[in-house]
Parts: structure tokens; C-alpha cells; sequence
């Protein structure tokens, strides 16, 4: 009874045994001892802090906060809370060649996290329409009259100051930024309106404005600021730091930096490229990810004013935002412009043939000449002063072979329309999208707007052409088309559709199975303009001025914005420490205990309780 043996068969030193004097002694460990496991459970608890629960929720809340800010650009529709103090507003006006509009912008207080950019978004009123105005005509009307300028933008930047805050137009910056219309202009009527608008402006409106902020922009810089602005609503400038990030399975690529001395490639998301057509010209814009190499030196200039280097960051010594963009714009080739090229080389042709041989052909309806570009049967009429009768044949492989020369297309290695020079592309990794024409010759009547298919594309543009005209207007009337498409759209569409193929194709070299081009009229359901990518472009020093009051910020409250990330794992931690609290709290009360049981026992009635006698008779005085 006064020992307890533990005995094993195999080692002989795993025999021990423990007498009941010596029991007590460990299960009810001294003072020392349980500050020594209160230390050794705490250093566990810390550990465990330190390397699951904070790396497990900073991944986490990165991970979440990408997502969050995506998803919050492809649902933006939410009336915009002007109440919000956080809130930042940006104006752009945008000075076309036929009117002009204003886009008001907003975004929250930026995080402080220099890898990141401004969250922008456009604005929208209390029916959650976008915050946009227009007006008419161009800017460029008033050529001759330049002190009206001003009294021209004035309904424009009225508007939006009714519908930002007031105690916010001191720091909304105002950007005036004219295109086309502004540039055919001479340079002298350019400057008296810019002037004009520089004077006037602040005098009127107290929004953050200075000379700068009012110019007209090249071609080139509408580009790049087009490409800007869909590549942030596709969330491409949202970095991975590497493809274990990658969670959405977005492609990356290997991006040497420009003007970086780091040896070392950058991995970082796929930016997409644009494609568009309008009805005067087409313009490309992609990025080339890697150091490019020149033919000539003459290329080599042809290519310093087609490529275009900046960083969309905040802090000019991280090269994460740094980007090299190919743009280019060619005049002449949007779809309608290269239809009335096409016209006037038929006349021409047709005119020169006819006299060297003596016919008449395309004189007169009765004797039209065969257009292949036209649908079967159909008759049409072109020239002004001089007329010429078409008839169409509906031949789209034909037609292909004819628009061919109308591409200006040289011998000279990376080059596309007119002999321009073309980066190359990684068609294996690379992603396009198609706007305006490319959408409408895939979309309208065709029925196969998104993802581009060249071989299905080309079979239904063929069937298409080869349909008989008569047809074609049943179809029409019976609304089997888009509702946008009118009877113009399908009198050219089967010349568009070859045009459009031609330029993707042999002009600006794309495979006949390249599979990454969509199509697209809007991006995530909203139309992107140009001017979203000036904005975050012009601002993009702005956080500059939060990361510095963020780095201001104690440590105390660093610490206390912390914790409410991972709240559940201190909660898990505390209970933890409150159980080990108590355990110990109730072995230090079975210690007392025993201290004092042992202190009420004499060393002469030890014997007396192991022999196992009665008690010892007491004197008592009363």
C-alpha cells in the first residue's frame, strides 16, 4: 500500500517506482514550477501567434482586399455617399471633335500600401447614373473666337460642382484635355483658347487647377491612357508577387523593367491589349513586356515616338507599375474611311479601263459593275460627280484579296499597316480586346461578339456575303439582327467583315488561331472611357500624401487596427490562457491544501495512523 511500481519488459531502466510521499510532490508542482510552464505555454501561444495566426490572416485579408476592390469595380452601380469624408473627387473634361463632356471620378482614402493604386471609380448621382455631362459643338469651333472658351466649359464644370461636396472642390483636382479636333487646329488658335481657359477658370471655380492641367494630347496619349484605363478596370494592375499568389488563375508574365538595373526578370499579371476601329481610323496598344531590338536606325526613331514608358505608381523608385506600351494610330483605315478609299479607287479604275477599252461599264444600272464586297444582288450607287453602279457579287475569300494592297503593307521586318513599325508579340501569351468595329462587324449582324474564332468567323461572313440581298432585308424586318444594326450596317457588313479580318490578320500579323482576342462594346458591363486612365494616371503622386500620414500613425493604433484582423485567433488564444489559468489556480489551491494537512501532522502520530490504532485519548480542560 505505501508504494506504487511502473514496470515495462524491455529496458531494465524503465523500471521505477514512486512512493506516496514522493506522489503528491509532482502532482502538485512547486511555485517555480508553474512559473516555469506558465512561460513555456505562453512562448507556445506566442509562436503560434506569430507564424500561423498573423501569416494565415495577412494573406487572407490580402487576398480578400484584391477581391473586395474588384468586385467593387465590376459592380459599381451604387449611388456615390457624398457624406463620406474619405471620399476624393477628380474631374476630367473631355474637349472632342464634335462636343465636349465632363466625367466626375471618386475614390477613398488610399490604404497607405505604396504597391497599390488609387481605388478610382466614376461617380454616380442619387438614380445611380454616372455623373456625366455633354455638350456641343467641339471646342474647336470657337477657333476664331477664343475668348468664349471659357464661357463654353462653364455649364460643364457648373454641373459637376453641384454634385461634389463644397468643402471638397479645393482639393478635386480639374484636368481639360482635348483630342482630335483640337490638334488639326494651328498652334497659335490652340494656345489662345488653352489661354483663355487657364485665366478664367479659377476666377469662376475653386477646384484644384493649374496651367498644366489644361492641354491638347497627342494621339499617343490617348492611347496609352485607353489602355490604362481597361486594363485597371480588368483588374490587371493588381500584382501577383508570385504565381503561388496567382489564386485566380491569371496568367503572368515576365516583364523586363525599363530603364531598371535589376538583373532579375519581374513576374507580375498579363495586361491585355487593345484593338479598335472607328470610322476613321484603327488603333493598337499593348505591352511589350520585354527589351525590344531594332532593324535600322531609322526604326529605332520611327519606334521612340510609338513606344511609350511611364510607372502608374506612386513612389518613382519602385519599378512594379512601370510599363513600356507600343501605341499606334493609322489614320485612313477605321472601316468607313477604308470603304470610300475602296469607292475611289473603283471609280478611278473603272474609268481608266473603260477609256483605254472603249466600254461603259458601271455607267449605267443596267450594266453595274460586280462588287464582290457586296451582298449578292445588291445594287448600290457611289461617286459624286461622277457615278458609278455596283452590283453585288457577295465573293467574301475575293473580297479578302482585294482589300489586301489597301493595307500599305512592306517587305520590312516588324512592321504592320503602312510599313509602321510592330513589336513582336507573344500570341502564345498574350490577351487582346477588340472595341467599336471589331465588336460590330463580330456582333451586329453575325451574331458572334466575344470570344474571336477565325475559322467559325470567317465561314459565317462568307455565308453571309453569298446570301441574296432580298433575303437579307427579311431577316432585317424580322429583327433577327442587333437592335442598333440599320440597314447601312448591312449593306457594308460583308466588306467590314473582310476589312476587319485583313487588319487583324495581315496587317497587324495575328495567326489565323490565335484564340485570346474578345470582342467587346463594354468591360464588365460599362463603357471605359479614355479619360479614366488620364485620371489615374495624373494622380497617381496623390497617395504620396496618405502614405505619409500613415506612417505618422502610433504604433499603439498600427497595433489596435491589427487586431481586429484577426480577432478570432486572440479569442481562441485568450480562452487558452483563461483554461491554463484556472488549471493552475486549482493545483496551487490542491497545494494548500496539502501544506496544510501535512502541518496539522505530528511525527509521533505517523505510526499511530499507519499501525492503524484509535485515536489517543486528549486532555481537555473546561
Amino acid at each position: 500500500m505505501g508504494r506504487i511500481s511502473f514496470s515495462c519488459l524491455f529496458p531494465a531502466s524503465w523500471h521505477f517506482s514512486l512512493s506516496s510521499q514522493v506522489l503528491p510532490r509532482l502532482l502538485i508542482p512547486s511555485l517555480r514550477q508553474l512559473l516555469l510552464i506558465s512561460f513555456v505555454i505562453f512562448l507556445i501561444g506566442l509562436v503560434y501567434l506569430v507564424l500561423v495566426a498573423e501569416k494565415g490572416h495577412t494573406s487572407w485579408i490580402k487576398r480578400d482586399s484584391h477581391f473586395h476592390r474588384h468586385l467593387a469595380r465590376v459592380t459599381d452601380v451604387d449611388a456615390t455617399d457624398t457624406s463620406n469624408p474619405n471620399l476624393n473627387y477628380g474631374l476630367v473634361v473631355d474637349c472632342g471633335s464634335s462636343g465636349s463632356r465632363v466625367f466626375v471620378y471618386c475614390w477613398p482614402r488610399h490604404n497607405g500600401d505604396p504597391h497599390e493604386l488609387l481605388d478610382i471609380r466614376q461617380m454616380r448621382d442619387q438614380h445611380r447614373k454616372p455623373v456625366v455631362m455633354k455638350i456641343k459643338p467641339g471646342i474647336s469651333e470657337l477657333a476664331k473666337t477664343p475668348e468664349k472658351a471659357s464661357d463654353y466649359i462653364y455649364p460643364l464644370l457648373s454641373f459637376a460642382a453641384q454634385n461634389i461636396p463644397k468643402n471638397k472642390h479645393q482639393e478635386t483636382p480639374l484636368y481639360i484635355l482635348c483630342t482630335a479636333g483640337m490638334r488639326i487646329l494651328p498652334e497659335s488658335q490652340q494656345e489662345a483658347l488653352l489661354e483663355d481657359l487657364r485665366t478664367d477658370i479659377p476666377v469662376h471655380f475653386n477646384f484644384l487647377f493649374s496651367d498644366s492641367h489644361v492641354e491638347v494630347i497627342s494621339g499617343k496619349q490617348e492611347g496609352v491612357y485607353a489602355w490604362i484605363g481597361i486594363n485597371f478596370v480588368l483588374g490587371r494592375f493588381n500584382h501577383v508577387h508570385n504565381s503561388k499568389d496567382s489564386a485566380d488563375g491569371e496568367a503572368v508574365v515576365e516583364v523586363h523593367v525599363p530603364g531598371s538595373d535589376q538583373q532579375e526578370a519581374l513576374m507580375r499579371k498579363r495586361t491585355a491589349g487593345v484593338l479598335d476601329m472607328g470610322g476613321v481610323s484603327t488603333q493598337i496598344a499593348y505591352e511589350v513586356p520585354k527589351t525590344v531590338s531594332f532593324a535600322s536606325s531609322q526604326q529605332e526613331e520611327v519606334a521612340k515616338n510609338l513606344l511609350a514608358e511611364f510607372n502608374l505608381g506612386c513612389d518613382a523608385h519602385r519599378t512594379e507599375h512601370v510599363y513600356r506600351v507600343y501605341v499606334s494610330t493609322f489614320l485612313g483605315f477605321g472601316g468607313n474611311a477604308a470603304r470610300q478609299r475602296y469607292e475611289d479607287s473603283l471609280i478611278s479604275n473603272t474609268a481608266a479601263r473603260n477609256k483605254l477599252l472603249g466600254q461603259h461599264i458601271g455607267e449605267t444600272p443596267e450594266s453595274p459593275l460586280l462588287d464582290p464586297c457586296l451582298p449578292t444582288d445588291l445594287q448600290d450607287e457611289i461617286g459624286l460627280t461622277q457615278k458609278l453602279y455596283l452590283r453585288g457579287t457577295g465573293d467574301f475569300d475575293q473580297c479578302r484579296q482585294i482589300l489586301q494592297p489597301f493595307l500599305n503593307r512592306t517587305n520590312e521586318t516588324q512592321t504592320s499597316l503602312s510599313g509602321i513599325y510592330q513589336p513582336a508579340i507573344d500570341y502564345s501569351n498574350s490577351q487582346f480586346y477588340g472595341f467599336s468595329e471589331f465588336y460590330y462587324c463580330t456582333e451586329d449582324v453575325l451574331r458572334m461578339g466575344g470570344d474571336y474564332n477565325a475559322s467559325k468567323y470567317g465561314q459565317a461572313a462568307k455565308g453571309y456575303c453569298a446570301t441574296q440581298w432580298k433575303t437579307l432585308k427579311e431577316r432585317f424586318d424580322s429583327g433577327l439582327y442587333a437592335s442598333h444594326a440599320d440597314l447601312h450596317r448591312l449593306k457594308y457588313q460583308c466588306f467590314k467583315s473582310a476589312w476587319m479580318h485583313e487588319v487583324l490578320h495581315s496587317g497587324f500579323s495575328f495567326p489565323t488561331n490565335y484564340k485570346n482576342l474578345k470582342t467587346a462594346l463594354l468591360v464588365y458591363d460599362k463603357e471605359v472611357q479614355w479619360t479614366l486612365g488620364a485620371i489615374l494616371y495624373r494622380t497617381r503622386f496623390l497617395p504620396l500624401r496618405d502614405i505619409q500620414w500613415e506612417s505618422l500613425k502610433g504604433a499603439h493604433s498600427h497595433w489596435r487596427h491589427s487586431f481586429s484582423f484577426v480577432n478570432n485567433h486572440y479569442l481562441f488564444l485568450a480562452c487558452f490562457f483563461i483554461v491554463m489559468l484556472s488549471i493552475m489556480l486549482y493545483l496551487l489551491r490542491l497545494r494548500r491544501i496539502h501544506r496544510r494537512a501535512a502541518q496539522r501532522c505530528t511525527p509521533s502520530s505517523v505510526p499511530w495512523l499507519e499501525a492503524g490504532l484509535g485515536s489517543p485519548t486528549l486532555p481537555i480542560n473546561l
